[in-house]
């Protein structure tokens, strides 16, 4: 399988703080890969920086081509989209508002856009009846479904996911988690997710990589970390 999304020497943080020390990681055309780690392993820095957010020195190649140090716009519009930790919706802008910047990169795909927009009002029948309500005011699960969709208009190749089950209902993590199996099945879109519900995204993923305070400590198949006691212990819970 070639390398879709390959990270090397990846070096991000916050100022003086610096938080991955030297990160490599691979993600596949088509491929799942999840990563895992305790709260301050530097997952969500890891996602900031692919996704162009946070600047970072290292190597980050997208389709063969260099990714680091593009702006995020620029980014979205080579193929990498990102559903980013804590609801990532425009709180101001109506949900159709929403699904429109979702697809800004599109440029004059009118009738694409549209489409695309009645798929999701389809996926997510929520939505469309929300469809003139400010995004402000939708409850969690509806906003989660709305960053999910808003970063599908975008058609990308590969979609980060970062913690999209935090603090949602079962029924609606798992009609989330369906959605994404799904535009991986039929659509091949390559996924990399950071999951605190381990369990279900280790169901999900064919690959799985242990980050461990900024550096990467274990990868391999997910099945492998679902079998091995110390993971479960310390990250699924059993």
């Amino acid at each position: 399988m070639s390398d879709l999304l390959h990270v090397e020497g990846l070096v991000a943080g916050y100022g003086q703080a610096q938080v991955l020390h030297g990160v490599d990681l691979t993600v596949g055309a088509g491929e799942v890969v999840v990563v895992l780690g305790a709260n301050g392993a530097g997952k969500t820095t890891l996602m900031r920086a692919i996704a162009g957010l946070l600047p970072s020195r290292g190597a980050i190649a997208f389709g063969g081509q260099p990714l680091g140090g593009r702006r995020p716009e620029a980014v979205v519009a080579r193929g990498v989209s990102l559903v980013p930790q804590g609801r990532g919706t425009f709180t101001a802008l109506t949900v159709h508002e929403n699904l429109r910047v979702g697809a800004a990169v599109r440029g004059k795909d009118k009738d694409g856009i549209a489409a695309d927009i009645e798929h999701w009002y389809e996926v997510f029948p929520v939505l469309r009846a929300r469809a003139k309500q400010v995004a402000g005011t939708l409850s969690g699960g509806e906003q989660q479904m709305l960053a999910v969709a808003r970063a599908l208009m975008s058609r990308p190749k590969l979609l980060l996911c970062d913690e999209i089950s935090l603090g949602l209902a079962p029924k609606i993590v798992a009609e989330l988690f369906a959605v994404l199996r799904k535009i991986n099945d039929e659509d091949g879109t390559a996924l990399l997710l950071v999951e605190q519900n381990a369990e279900l995204a280790l169901d999900l993923a064919g690959r799985a990589y242990l980050l461990e305070v900024g550096r990467v400590a274990g990868q391999g198949p997910a099945a492998e970390f679902r079998d091995n006691d110390a993971v479960r212990r310390a990250y699924l819970g059993y």
